[in-house]
Formats: structure tokens, sequence, C-alpha cells
């Protein structure tokens, strides 16, 4: 019989436009990884892998099911049919994330779907469904709502706009890179780099790259796009991200979305922030923090605009009350970051921490999105060098909520404050249990004891 593995798209594919986008760009990632391979062949309306069982990949991605074959047997282990599900699922994973379902019966693991219907989505490849009115946000149904469009947004240039009511938490966009850079010790080396990278793309890909805004015309146009829309990989990191969609985001000081990189999954992340109404512009900030000259300055330097945000946009007094609140929210920020203060000054440390979360609510329209998430992290971190179990916990759950928020329940941060969350104990040793908090409060209450501030 042999044994067989492969990987599963569960929930499957729908023909949504933003279903077809992500398949388009999924293929052509393939494509562009096999191009130069003899055991790759394109046929009319499928991908064929001459290798093992010969498994296939439709251009209708609504038709998918399975990517599998026998890897057992001689012809198996010569053709390299694993290596290729491996690779191919890799790809796969970095486009559609956690929809993405690997199973091998050599480890007892098996597919999500019967073989009578993983045949019947293979024999449907041969036959390309009769052309179809695009779905707009007009003709969307109600079980796959087409959640954004690309549009021209006055004094802005494209811009993604929501085409329905999108709840706060809701995975807006999950992306791989059109490409990725490094720091290069001149520009004209990061120049040749990036070419090299180009030449390698599908046309349409290299297309997408192409049409980015490039706020630094000139010698280099390459690096001026990279520079202009790369977003880095991970809080920190020295490598970047292009995106064909997540680069046209625009910026807000107050946004209603929050990008985030997965790097167990090679992606990233839109998630909602807050209650998107139909019709109104999803944004992401570009920065965090700085005063509203500073920030100008910034705008205008490394992407060419000037902010008119709704904080941006305040009258005088309350654009200088923002500025008020943000620097005494940099200051707490360093106070709670101060290694000496968190080991001798607990609940000083933790009123900081409440101070600073009631500041974040008040300058970010009850949302901050990412910034409170950090806020109980750093609170469960006191709690840790003090022993104090009890409240690391609380801590941990609050900044669980709120990372799934912004970034899904699969980012390697939200599973990480679950383990925390669920096993305080296992970051560090205790003096109190995680028991020992008290239970039955209201909300105020518990944040008087979590808090210390009574203290």
């Amino acid at each position: 019989m042999g044994i067989d593995a492969g990987f599963d798209m569960d929930p499957p594919l729908s023909k949504s436009a933003i279903d077809r986008h992500d398949w388009e760009q999924f293929i052509a990632a393939v494509k562009a990884r096999y191009k130069d391979d003899d055991q790759f062949e394109i046929k009319s309306n499928y991908i064929n892998f001459r290798a093992g069982e010969h498994p296939k990949l439709p251009f209708e991605g609504h038709k998918f099911l399975r990517f599998s074959s026998k890897i057992s047997g001689s012809n198996a282990r010569t053709s390299g049919v694993e290596q290729i599900i491996v690779t191919v699922g890799r790809i796969a994973r970095s486009h559609f994330g956690s929809r993405v379902k690997y199973w091998n019966e050599a480890a007892n693991e098996y597919g999500v779907y019967g073989w009578e219907k993983v045949d019947e989505s293979i024999i449907s490849y041969i036959q390309p469904d009769e052309l179809e009115t695009p779905i707009t946000a007009e003709s969307r149904s109600d079980s796959n709502p087409v959640l954004f469009e690309i549009k021209d947004i006055p004094g802005k240039g494209r811009g993604m706009v929501a085409c329905c009511d999108i709840s706060k938490g809701k995975r807006i966009l999950c992306e791989g890179p059109l490409l990725t850079a490094t720091p290069m010790f001149s520009q004209a080396e990061l120049e040749v780099s990036l070419g090299t990278k180009l030449k390698g793309m599908p046309k349409p890909l290299q297309r997408q790259f192409l049409s980015l805004h490039n706020n630094f015309p000139g010698k280099f146009p390459f690096s001026g796009i990279v520079k202009t829309n790369a977003l880095p990989c991970g809080s920190g990191s020295k490598i970047a991200g292009v995106y064909a969609t997540a680069c046209l985001i625009n910026h807000s000081c107050v946004p209603n979305a929050h990008n985030s990189w997965n790097d167990l999954e090679g992606h990233e992340t839109i998630h909602a922030t807050r209650n998107v109404n139909n019709g109104e512009e999803i944004t992401i900030t570009y920065e965090h923090g700085r005063l509203s000259s500073d920030r100008q300055s910034f705008f205008r330097e490394t992407f060419g605009f000037t902010c008119t945000c709704s904080t941006c946009s305040l009258p005088p007094s309350l654009l200088r009350a923002s500025d008020k609140r943000r620097a005494h929210m940099e200051r707490l920020d360093k106070a709670i970051g101060d290694p000496a203060r968190m080991v001798n000054s607990l609940g000083k440390s933790l009123r900081d921490c409440y101070v600073l979360l009631q500041i974040l609510d008040k300058e970010f329209d009850s949302c901050p999105g990412a910034l409170s998430a950090r806020v109980y992290y750093d609170a469960f971190q006191i709690c840790i060098v003090h022993g104090d179990q009890a409240r690391a916990r609380i801590f941990a759950e609050r900044a669980h909520k709120k990372r799934v928020i912004c970034e899904g329940d699969d980012s390697p941060s939200s599973q990480r404050m679950k383990l925390f969350a669920l096993i305080p104990s296992a970051h560090n040793k205790w003096r109190t249990t995680k028991d020992s908090a008290p239970i039955n409060l209201e909300t105020t209450t518990l944040d008087v004891w979590l808090f210390r501030l009574k203290e």
C-alpha cells in the first residue's frame, strides 16, 4: 500500500477576491522556486510535479484540497517527492498560515479529507470554471466577505479600505514578502543584491514591487523602494520584508490595525485593533511615541508625507495635550524598564504600569493595541523579579488577550504569554502560588490589589 504524506488546506479557499489573490501569489512563488527544475511542469490548468505520484497544484485555488504523494518505495525515494512536499508546504504556510495542515501516515497522522473527495477535486483541475463576475464589495457573500479593497485615497495615494464591517481582533491580511533585504555596507551593494533578487522573480511580482512608492528616486531605485516600504521581520530585526499589499496600508498616529511578523510562519499579519466600519480606511502606525513635531519631520524625511490623521489634525491646545501625554508615556516607559528601580521598588513600578495603561487608553481612544500588551508583559516581568506568581499569572493572561487581538493566537508572542498564564512557574521561581490571587472581585477592586495602588 505504501505510506502517504502531504498537506491539506483547511478550511478550503473560497472564490473571494482575497483568496484568489493569495493563491495567485502562492502559485507565483512556487513557479519562482521551481522554474529551473526538470521535475516541474506547467499544464494549461495546473502545475504538475514529475515525482512520486505526480502531486498537482491547480491555478484555481478554490478547487485545491490536498498536495500529497506516497513517500515510500524506490520511485518516491529517487524522485525526492517528500522534499518537494516539504518545500511546497513551507511556501503554502507562508501564504496561508495555519490553514495548511501537514500530515504523514508514518507518524499516524492523516489528512482532513477523505480520498474520494480529494480525487474529485483533482479531477476538477483539468476543466477550468467558466468565467465569473469578479467578486466585489457589492457582490460578496456573507460567508466569505471581501474584507478590503485597494483604492486611491485623496492626498495619500493608494490605501486599504474596508469593504465590510470588520470586528476587533479580525485577521485582515496574511501575506508573505515579495522579497527580503538585509543591511549592506553601501547602498550600491544593496542595489546589486536587490537587482539579483528581482531578476529571479516572475514578471508579475517584479511589477508589483516596482509599482510601490519610492520616496528616494534617483541612482538607486530598488533601494529607494525598500527604504520607503519595507517592514521589519520582527521587533529589532535587521531583516525587512517588502509586501505587495501590506506596504500599501497608510499610516495613522491612532491606527485601527496592527502589523506583526510571524517568525514561525514567515509571514506578515494585519489585525484590526478596534472595530472598523465599512468604507473606513485601514491604517497602521509607522512609529510610536514621538511628539507631533518630531513625528512630522520623520514622516516627511522618510516617507514624503505630512500626517493629517485625527490626532495630528487636532486644534493646537488639544495637540499640545496629546504631546504632553506622549512625553509622559515615554518617561514612564523608561522608568518601568529601569532594572534597579524594578528590583528595589515593586509597588512604584507596578503603579507606573497602571498609570501608563490609563494614558495609553486616553491617547489611543481605548484601543492602544500592542502597546498595552507590552505594558502587561512588563508588569509580568516585574512580578517575576519579586517572585509574585499570583499577580504574574493575571498580567500574563491580560498580555495574552491583547496579543491575540493584535497578532492572532498563532503568533509566537501570543503562544509564549499563554504558556506563562497557564504555567507561570515555567519562567522562574516564585514566592507566591498562582492561586494566591483574590477571586470574585470587581475589575476596579482587583486592579487596586493587582497594581498595589494603596501601598
